[in-house]
């Protein structure tokens, strides 16, 4: 559906995006995640066609969105982080404005905006004044403008930003409803956020791409730091010689309680670590020493974030 290849933007001698490339399938939820300033809004901006890129080509269904920027254009909805609404507007009257400008008009017009005034839900404001309306409602309004014209690629750039609780809930439904019917490309520093709502997710750093996956499989990325806490009668020489005999433990560190306990904390290698768990509690068991608690800690997509953005960092 979409492809971005080689795509570099470059302002004098600094890099915004450095060969950047990659392909979106049609019919996902896509999550882009970069630490400020590193070029995740760059290439959104390239991809709507809104910025120039200095070399490489985006195409939106194989129309590249320079060389037939109509075409490519009439594919993409898009709502910035901060949406050009009309203040002193209603949103039926925004809504018809932009579709106007989408060219669309007479009854195909007013047909696509009942529809998108009922897939965002926003009837019972429809003709109050924007700018009386609450933060959570300016942003479906912005999203029902980027749904005019039912275009298959949907482009969100920080869609609940400043949204309450309650407001941010309602917004996600909202994309995961959309994400049945149209490829959804949203942006979020809420990273939680974007594993709970994207099918897969992109991670670019210092203008590169250094991730792109599901969120699964991200987090398989840093098996190699998953750690399991156990505390254990066991005292710090016998606890080296049980861990020694266990393959999939990388390495320990010990800190000794004043109830006597032993806290260990263990560096794995493993795909499944409750089998791990039920490794170590039998070959404790079989010393005859008990472990008292054992918690096994998986690596976050906070961790995969931290670890790939630092990593890209550090190498430059």
């Amino acid at each position: 559906m979409i492809t971005v290849e080689y795509l570099t933007k470059c302002y004098d001698d600094f890099k915004a995006v450095s060969d950047l490339s990659f392909e979106i399938d049609e019919g996902h939820v896509y999550g882009f995640l970069s630490p400020n300033g590193v070029g995740k809004s760059t290439t959104m901006n390239i991809m709507t066609g809104c910025l120039s890129a200095t070399e490489g080509h985006v195409r939106i269904d194989g129309h590249d969105i320079f060389e037939e920027a109509d075409q490519a254009k009439r594919l993409i909805g898009y709502l910035p982080e901060q949406p050009s609404l009309y203040m002193n507007e209603t949103p039926v009257e925004y809504l018809r404005f932009v579709g106007n400008a989408k060219g669309m008009k007479g009854q195909e017009l007013e047909e696509q905006i009942r529809e998108v005034i009922e897939q965002t839900r926003i009837d019972d404001v429809k003709n109050r004044l924007i700018s009386k309306l609450s933060k959570g409602y300016r942003q479906r309004v912005g999203i029902a403008q980027a749904l005019l014209g039912n275009p298959r690629v949907i482009i969100l750039d920080e869609p609940t930003v400043g949204l309450d609780p309650i407001q941010i809930i309602e917004i996600r439904d909202l994309i995961r409803q959309l994400g049945q019917t149209h490829t959804v490309i949203l942006s979020s520093h809420i990273l939680s956020e974007v594993q709970a709502i994207c099918d897969r997710i992109l991670i670019i750093a210092k203008g590169k791409l250094v991730a792109f996956d599901e969120p699964k499989n991200l987090e398989k990325l840093m098996m190699a730091s998953n750690e399991i806490v156990m505390k254990t009668e066991a005292d710090e020489e016998e606890t080296a010689r049980i861990l020694e005999c266990l393959e999939d433990v990388t390495g320990w560190e010990t800190e000794k309680e004043e109830n006597g306990l032993l806290t260990v904390y263990l560096k794995v290698e493993c795909e499944d670590s409750c089998d791990l768990c039920r490794q170590l509690f039998f070959a404790f068991a079989a010393k005859n020493r008990a472990i008292v608690e054992i918690v096994a800690k998986k690596a976050s997509l906070e961790d995969v974030f931290i670890e790939l953005t630092e990593s890209e960092v550090e190498g430059r």
